[in-house]
Formats: structure tokens, C-alpha cells, sequence
């Protein structure tokens, strides 16, 4: 087993934004580096009061949607001066390119920013399209110690804004190609790192990092996963962070060939410093997920430390859920994981219905128990464990929780399973706050048959809030009809007993506890 001691050093580093979120922010996609999605410092909501929530407010911000995309997950900055006074701050980014921050308290939108685009997509390829929609990806990520949000625009510069005002403090600095599609943004330290997909704006799929810590000298890096246009990373939390120095995603169709530098269908690791390839993990069966469209694309890993081990747990559009060693993903021959596969979902094979989508989450009970979440579409697996707990006959989808245990004999840790929530329709990655565990249900059309057009307007319901027991799966509350219309590609934050999170619509939401 891996010896935590041993790795201080990086720990310190991999801690810088977690620590900074400490008083309650909710800073970037997932809380943490590690898109855990454990709000570790909220005490004000619990299982035993959560059954009071109401929806605060709503508004609605000046973004146009279009092509599946809407508003980014939310994040949230606490204690920032703006021009009402010090307030808690909730900011979205639209598909547009535009940041919106809102008052905690109110909704009141304390101020706006749009950047101004100099040039315009081609129509090349799958440019102006679901693949492609020519707009914002990239949840932004919170500053904390400088008080600057980084946003990745359209153009594909990356610009740093005032929390409390707007100004332009940073940038802006090319960091991607214009118009290509990336994901969540990562701060580390003094590096900003985001994941790029499927060749949007001529772009090369892979991780991109860069150096804020001069304005005027930005140090950008690459690390290219494919020749083509295939391999992308497009898990919703784009690069994963651990406490050992490594970042991590899982990569999108096409061919593996390491020796030529293609590492579709797989889960890759790179150093944090300079985005070299220290790793990589390749299942077994990597030819039928290329065939297929199976991809590890469809969700981002987690990683945790347990037990002496540091752990990526992963899975995807196949809907197998495996653990992998962080510190060496594939053992010896990068194919054997540390826990085989274990099929939760999608026995019809489906590239766009089933499995597992969005990314996981973990989080520690008081007790020191590990537990792991998963979000699946369609219903369980004929395959999938028993579970001791459920809560009816699932169709559109529903949430996984299990247990990290220890195997009696070998001591590696496995995934014994805990509960299986209700149906829900489409659930998101599940957010999780002091033995609470809240997913949406987005209300989506999946079918990747249709149009987007039907897929927009056909078969689609409101989003639904759920509050579950993290330990138990029990339903402790839903937001009913509160929510306005469906959303794509979303998650939730969780700050100071206040939920929030968005619709297509351009709507932000604020849920919290009545006569709070």
C-alpha cells in the first residue's frame, strides 16, 4: 500500500484551492480539485432539517441558449465587497460567453460581464451543432485569495474577473482555440487547468494548463492524447485533480495506440508541473467501447485517498464502475484495475441512454466510511448487485451509492454496495454536504436519435431537486414544480444552507431553509 506520508509535498499543493474554500465558498465544478462534490464545511443543512427547504429565488440572466447549452454549474464566493456591501456571490457563465454574479440573499444580479468577439465560427465539421455549439463549456472557477474568477470566453481566451465588480483584472490570454469545446476549469496552485473534446475549432483533444502567477508572461501547456480529433476528454468536471501531483480524465472514442501517442478509451494521468504522461488505464474491452461508442468520455473520475491507497474510482456510457490505484492506474500492464469492473447499467449497449454520465462523487462520514456515488441513466443492469436498500421500479435513471470496504483477504478496498435511489429522470452528479446527498433530475431527453430539435422539445419535463439520506437513500425532499423547465450538462452547488443550481431557460435557482 501507498504510504500517505510520503506524499506531503503534493498534498500541500493539490490542498491550495480546497483550503481557500474552507468558510463555505463553493470555488469550481465538483467543490474541489478532486470533483468530489463534498461541501465539507456545510453544517446549516442536514438530514434532520433539509425537509424545509423552499426555493428562494429565481432569476433569470440575459444569455441565449441554444444547441443543448445553457448556463454553466454554479459557483459560489463568500464574503466578497460588492457595491450592496459584503455579500455571498453566486456566478454562472452563459453559452454566450458572458458571467453573471447574483446576490446570495436576493438574486439580485450585482453585475454582469461580456467579452467582446472579434471573429466568428466556421461551418466546418460539426461546427454549429450539438458536438460543436460554438459557446461556453467551462464551469468557471473561483480565486479565492485574490478575489479573481478565471472564465474561459468563446473566443477562447481566458480572462480573470473582479468577484465583486467584474473588472477585468486578468487576461485576456489565448489559452485554447477559439470555438473549440472545453470543460470545467482547475485551479491548482498558481495553474489553471481545463480538458479539451471532440475537435471543436480545429482543436487537438488533451489536457491544456496555464500559469497565472505573471499576467504578463502566461505560461501555456499541452498534453495531446490523439492525433485526431478523437479521445477528448468531456466529463463534465474536465480535469481531476489529485493530492499526489497528477491530473486526471477519461478519454472519448477512437483507436489506441500508445506507441503513436493515441489514448482513446481510457483513463489517462499527467504531471501537474509540465502535463507529461505518467499513466494510463485500458480496459480490457477497449475495441467493443471503440466500436459502440462506449467511451470513457461520458463521465469524469473521482479521486479519494483510503486506507493508505490514493484511488480514482471511474465509469461511463458502458455502465461498469471500476477502481483504479492513482498512484498506478492499470498496474504493470496499465490493465488491471484494483476492482474489476462492475456493471451498474445499459445492458442494451446504448451510446446516448444509459450508463453512467456527468461524473461521480465521494465523500467520509463522521465515522472515517467511504462512499461513492454514481449517476445512471436507464434502469439497473440485470447484472448490477443487489442493493439492501431501493425505492421502487427505476426507468429514466437513478443514483448508485456504495460503500468502500475492505476485501478480507487481499486488503484492497472494494465497493459493496448501500442503496439504490428512486426513479429519477436523468439524474446529475450527485452533491453532497453533511450526510446529505442532493442530485437534480434534469428532466431531459437522452434519445441521441432525434434531432435536436424533438430532443429539446419532446419528452422533456422540469427539473427536480432531490435531497437524499447519504447513507440510507431515503427521500427526504424533492422541489416538486418549482423549477421551471428541463436542463443539459448541469450540476449543483451547496454554500452556506443555501442549494443552487440552473435550467435551459437562463434561470438560476436558490433553494433554502423556510424562515432562514
Amino acid at each position: 500500500m501507498h504510504k500517505l506520508a510520503a506524499l506531503l509535498v503534493p498534498i500541500c499543493l493539490a490542498l491550495g484551492l480546497a483550503d481557500g474554500a474552507a468558510a463555505g465558498d463553493w470555488p469550481t465544478f465538483g467543490y474541489d480539485p478532486a470533483r468530489t462534490g463534498w461541501a465539507r464545511s456545510e453544517r446549516t443543512l442536514g438530514p434532520e432539517n433539509v425537509g424545509n427547504l423552499e426555493l428562494k429565488w429565481k432569476t433569470e440572466v440575459d444569455d441565449e441558449s441554444e444547441y443543448l447549452v445553457s448556463l454553466t454549474a454554479p459557483v459560489v464566493g463568500t464574503g466578497v465587497s460588492t457595491r450592496l456591501g459584503v455579500r455571498d456571490v453566486v456566478y454562472v457563465a452563459g453559452k454566450q460567453g458572458g458571467v453573471f454574479a447574483l446576490d446570495s440573499a436576493s438574486g439580485e444580479q450585482l453585475w454582469d460581464w461580456k467579452p467582446t468577439l472579434y471573429q466568428l465560427p466556421t461551418n466546418n465539421g460539426l461546427q454549429g451543432s450539438v458536438y460543436c455549439p460554438n459557446g461556453v463549456n467551462a464551469t468557471p472557477t473561483l480565486d479565492v485569495r485574490s478575489g479573481i474568477l478565471y472564465t474561459i470566453a468563446e473566443s477562447g481566451a481566458l480572462w480573470g474577473l473582479d468577484m465583486g465588480s467584474g473588472k477585468v483584472r486578468y487576461g485576456p490570454v489565448q489559452f485554447v482555440p477559439a470555438f473549440s469545446k472545453n470543460w470545467s476549469l482547475n485551479l491548482v496552485g498558481d495553474t489553471i487547468y481545463t480538458t479539451l473534446a471532440q475537435g471543436c475549432g480545429g482543436s487537438l483533444s488533451g489536457f491544456y494548463s496555464i500559469d497565472i502567477s505573471d499576467r504578463h508572461s502566461p505560461v501555456v501547456r499541452q498534453r495531446l492524447l490523439s492525433n485526431t480529433s478523437t479521445g477528448g476528454i468531456w466529463g463534465r468536471g474536465g480535469p481531476v485533480v489529485g493530492e499526489n501531483g497528477r491530473v486526471y480524465g477519461s478519454t472519448a472514442d477512437g483507436p489506441f495506440d500508445a506507441r503513436a501517442g493515441d489514448y482513446s478509451n481510457a483513463v489517462v494521468a499527467a504531471s501537474l508541473d509540465d502535463l507529461s504522461l505518467v499513466d494510463y488505464f485500458l480496459p480490457r474491452n477497449h475495441w467493443e467501447l471503440y466500436e459502440l461508442d462506449l467511451d470513457f468520455g461520458s463521465a469524469s473520475p473521482v479521486w479519494f485517498g483510503w486506507k493508505g491507497y490514493n484511488i480514482l474510482a471511474a465509469g461511463a456510457k458502458e455502465g461498469v464502475i471500476y477502481l483504479l490505484d492513482a498512484d498506478l492506474l492499470g498496474g504493470r500492464d496499465h490493465q488491471t484495475p484494483l476492482l474489476e469492473g462492475i456493471r451498474l447499467g445499459n445492458d442494451p449497449k446504448d451510446i446516448g441512454s444509459y450508463g453512467i454520465w456527468g461524473g461521480l462523487s465521494t465523500w467520509a462520514d463522521e465515522q472515517g466510511r467511504r462512499w461513492v456515488y454514481a449517476p445512471v441513466y436507464g434502469p439497473p443492469s440485470k447484472e448490477a448487485p443487489e442493493f439492501p436498500r431501493s425505492y421502487g421500479p427505476i426507468s429514466d435513471g437513478s443514483v448508485m451509492a456504495f460503500e468502500v470496504t475492505e476485501n478480507p483477504v487481499t486488503g484492497k478496498p472494494e465497493l459493496t454496495p448501500a442503496w439504490i435511489s428512486g426513479n429519477l429522470k436523468v439524474p446529475e452528479p450527485v452533491a453532497l454536504a453533511n450526510g446529505l446527498a442532493f442530485v437534480l433530475a434534469n428532466g431531459e431527453n437522452t434519445e441521441q436519435r432525434t434531432s435536436v430539435e424533438k430532443r429539446q422539445t419532446e419528452n422533456t419535463q422540469p427539473a427536480v431537486l432531490h435531497a437524499l439520506d447519504a447513507r440510507t437513500g431515503e427521500e427526504l425532499y424533492n422541489s416538486g414544480d418549482a423549477m421551471g423547465t428541463w436542463v443539459h450538462f448541469s450540476g449543483i452547488a451547496i454554500a452556506e444552507g443555501q442549494v443552487y443550481t440552473v435550467d435551459y431557460d437562463s434561470a438560476v435557482y436558490c433553494f433554502g431553509l423556510k424562515g432562514k
